[in-house]
């Protein structure tokens, strides 16, 4: 299961952004190219492990918009993309992220007090991000259904179940050791 996934993951290079490893992999930043194939593969599997009986799915500008649109297409629910820039629309939040090597603003738009919303991104490594939109859909009134990342990296995910009570599922753990990407269930 997941194995396109995992095989695309284990053969990325390694980076270093200041003192933060980072892996560039297909699903984290389109590089190389995206193979349809991973998106319908990650797909099928969050409609296998996640609670869809939502009103929308919500992602995280940039990598977690291809996770959304397949995610989308298969099941017929709306997608909402949480955005880098503001368009200062009314009821617009803005979030305040901080990852492992930025810090950033969002801004969520068209959503509302009462919505039924599932957050899928990318990956999850500090939890700057998914931790910081969990807290703005709370605060708005948003349910989360749930939160879905593909891969778990760091310690974001233990951060996010304790502090915020809110369970994320991952689809794969994503290591580094000895220069390159170990990947695990």
């Amino acid at each position: 299961m997941l194995e396109r996934l995992k095989r695309s993951v284990e053969s990325s290079p390694v980076v270093t952004m200041g003192e933060y490893s980072y892996f560039v992999a297909p699903i984290t930043d389109g590089i190389p190219c995206m193979e349809p194939e991973i998106l319908e593969e990650i797909a099928a599997r969050i409609m296998e492990v996640a609670n869809l009986d939502c009103d929308l799915i919500v992602a995280p500008e940039a990598m977690g918009i291809p996770v959304a649109v397949a995610l989308s297409l298969r099941t017929g629910i709306p997608y909402n993309v949480i955005r880098k820039r503001s368009y200062g629309l009314p009821g617009e939040v803005s979030v305040c992220k901080v990852t492992g090597y930025a810090k950033c603003n969002m801004f969520i738009n068209g959503l509302k007090a009462g919505d039924r919303a599932v957050l899928v991104d990318d990956i999850l490594s500090t939890g700057g991000t998914m931790y910081a939109v969990i807290q703005a859909l709370q605060k708005m009134g948003v349910e989360l259904v749930d939160a879905v990342a593909v891969l778990d990296k760091g310690v974001g995910k233990a951060r996010i179940e304790s502090d915020l009570g809110v369970r994320v599922r991952t689809l794969l753990r994503a290591d580094l050791a000895g220069g390159r990407v170990v990947v695990s269930e």
